[in-house]
């Protein structure tokens, strides 16, 4: 369809540059209606990070039709895209009950805590063996990219935090890049974001936690520096660390039940 109508166009006009050309692509491009995977990646991303940030609340019950109506899609795109989410483990489906966003709790974040300790070392391990050059420069650039947020200004605005969240994640996904288990990969990933929502509601209780910069900062010299060791113990400090922040806040804000 997209090349006919660029063929049709483009033979009216002989004479069309190629630059025009590549615009009159993009314009039809644009024209094309989304594919179901395109959709289902949307609503299972944007309620993902709904989810991790604290916009809905643990046991929140995600109600198919409202959904629907939310983002403009069919019930049966809302539920391939909630079904993914239950795979993340951050929804639950209860059969004829529906879905609902995971409960939290500090047990919960206890075992995901000593789980992603486990995962997080083990792949570091792989990728400080495997990682070659640039291995090592994509750590670099993660990290720089991440040490040019302002912490201090996260709670006032959600579009820094959003942008730190991102950064964060890219640079504790260059540290392990080089690791080629897709087991312990996919694993990891699950327990990252699960641990995330942890770390989004103590953002916005106690901002960010002092340090983590340097925390940061001394994985990458060890990673690069090909400790091993070294790189393991702090990477497990710095997990821990997030799991410490949590011991007073009050049940009733952790999970409302």
């Amino acid at each position: 369809m997209i090349a006919s109508l660029i063929t049709t166009e483009v033979g009216s006009q002989p004479h069309m540059a190629k630059s025009q050309v590549r615009r009159l692509a993009a314009k039809v491009q644009t024209t094309e209606p989304p594919s179901v995977r395109t959709l289902i990646e949307k609503v299972y991303g944007d309620l993902k990070h709904d989810i991790i940030r604290g916009y809905l609340r643990p046991r929140a019950r995600l109600r198919v039709e409202e959904l629907r109506a939310r983002f403009s899609v069919s019930s049966s795109t809302t539920r391939e895209a909630l079904l993914l989410l239950v795979a993340d483990a951050l929804v639950t489906s209860e059969g004829q009950r529906g879905f609902r966003v995971a409960p939290l709790s500090l047990d919960d974040f206890r075992e995901i805590t000593t789980l992603r300790k486990l995962m997080e070392t083990i792949a570091l391990r792989e990728a400080i063996a495997l990682g070659d050059d640039n291995w090592e420069s994509g750590v670099v650039a993660a990290f720089h990219k991440l040490s040019l947020i302002d912490t201090r200004r996260m709670r006032k605005s959600e579009a820094v935090a959003r942008e730190w969240d991102s950064r964060n994640h890219a640079f504790h996904e260059a540290l392990i890049a080089a690791a080629r288990s897709n087991w312990v990969r996919h694993f990891r990933r699950i327990l990252y974001f699960s641990s995330e929502r942890y770390r989004a509601l103590s953002l916005a209780i106690i901002n960010v936690r002092p340090g983590v910069g340097q925390e940061h900062k001394a994985i990458m010299d060890a990673a690069l520096a090909r400790d091993v060791e070294l790189a393991c113990r702090l990477t497990e400090e710095h997990i821990e660390r997030n799991f410490a922040t949590f011991s007073n806040i009050p049940k009733d804000i952790l999970d409302p039940g």
